[in-house]
């Protein structure tokens, strides 16, 4: 029977090299000379810290100018809430999203019943596998997954048939 995956992967070396690049361009703008503006990437993901709110949306740009040059999708960081910091700065900090979770996965499942093709839609882990008996009702559900904004970026893998 037919089947593939539906995932949500991060390349974590696209993403550090864009982050240098950000960083390298920051360090070189005028309009960022003599204040402390940082990017760094760490395990749990990125931490921003701004001079003030202005900035730190400027560097925000840059980044996900860098990032979908280097075909990695914005849509992969999860932004928390601006913070104060030291001497009137603002940091930032955004988890990297890897994997679909629990409550995406069942909005996916949901949609795919909600399209009423003949296939089967299962959690598995942190991805989604899809089976059908036609590749065509297969590629109908990556038409329409491809349309929906569920707020992660998608890939589809292991296609077997």
């Amino acid at each position: 029977m037919p089947s593939f995956d539906i995932v949500s992967k991060v390349d974590l070396q696209e993403v550090d090299n864009a982050v240098n690049q950000a960083v390298k361009e920051i360090g070189q703008r005028y309009d960022f000379k003599g204040t402390q503006n940082e990017v760094s990437l760490g395990k749990d993901g990125l931490t921003i810290l701004a001079a003030d709110e202005y900035k730190l949306q400027a560097i925000k740009d840059i980044l996900i100018g860098k990032l979908v040059r280097r075909q990695v999708s914005p849509k992969c960081f999860d932004y928390g809430k601006e913070e104060p910091a030291s001497a009137g700065a603002v940091r930032q900090r955004a988890a990297i999203l890897q994997g679909i979770g629990k409550e995406k996965g069942k909005e996916i499942v949901k949609l795919i019943k909600a399209s009423k093709l003949k296939v089967q839609a299962q959690i598995m882990d942190d991805q989604v596998r899809v089976s059908g008996k036609k590749i065509d009702d297969l590629q109908e559900v990556m038409q329409l997954l491809k349309g929906e904004d569920l707020g992660i970026e998608l890939q589809f893998e292991n296609m077997r048939s």
